[in-house]
């Protein structure tokens, strides 16, 4: 019972840390989407809480904006989701999902049991995969359609501007994991079980 009251608890954590990540906002002018943190919370919740809970974690805080709670960029309700960036937003939970689905794999691997780089490595090519390139697929193409813009016009705006950006932020994330993986089990609520469990 109280490891599922602490994986609760990690999971309403890692909720608020994406708020606040969607809160670091820089405008741009020229596109409607900002430059946020909230793919690196995206990723660290997938990472840390697993694929189950990282799910959770970010399909709350969109189910709630959904309903009018203004818990991304201080704005919410259908409208909001509905908007230009509603394809990125409704695809974070997949994107947590399964980041936290492999990234499960790759640290209990015995390949990378005694490598910390190819760890690492391994792990900043996973969020760069589903923290990153998973979001674009589902957002540019919504991006596109709210907007009416063509695809190569929806790209400079919604995509390409935010690689470098993404890669940063995948980079901080593996290092994260790969430093902080000796408190998974904790953050997971496994105990004292091996944080690649």
């Amino acid at each position: 019972m109280f490891h599922e009251i602490r994986r609760l608890v990690f999971i309403a954590l890692f909720a608020a840390l994406f708020i606040v990540m969607s809160a670091i906002k820089i405008d741009l002018g020229f596109t409607p989407v900002p430059i946020t943190l909230q793919n690196l919370a995206v990723m660290l919740a997938g990472a840390f809480l697993g694929a189950g809970p990282g799910f959770a974690s970010i399909a709350i805080v969109v189910a709630l904006t959904a309903t009018g709670l203004p818990l991304l960029h201080g704005q919410g309700g259908i409208t909001y989701i509905a908007g230009p960036t509603g394809g990125f937003i409704l695809i974070f939970p997949v994107c947590a999902l399964l980041i936290g689905f492999f990234a499960a794999r790759l640290l209990r691997s015995e390949k990378f049991a005694g490598n910390r780089i190819l760890l690492a490595i391994a792990l900043f090519f996973v969020f760069e995969l589903f923290g990153s390139a998973l979001a674009y697929i589902g957002g540019v193409p919504w991006f596109m359609n709210v907007t009416g813009y063509s695809l190569e016009r929806a790209l400079a705006a919604s995509c390409y501007p935010f690689l470098p950006g993404d890669a940063i932020k995948s980079l901080l994330a593996a290092i994260l994991t790969v430093a902080l993986r000796p408190y998974l089990p904790a953050v997971r609520g496994y105990g004292n079980r091996r944080a690649t469990e």
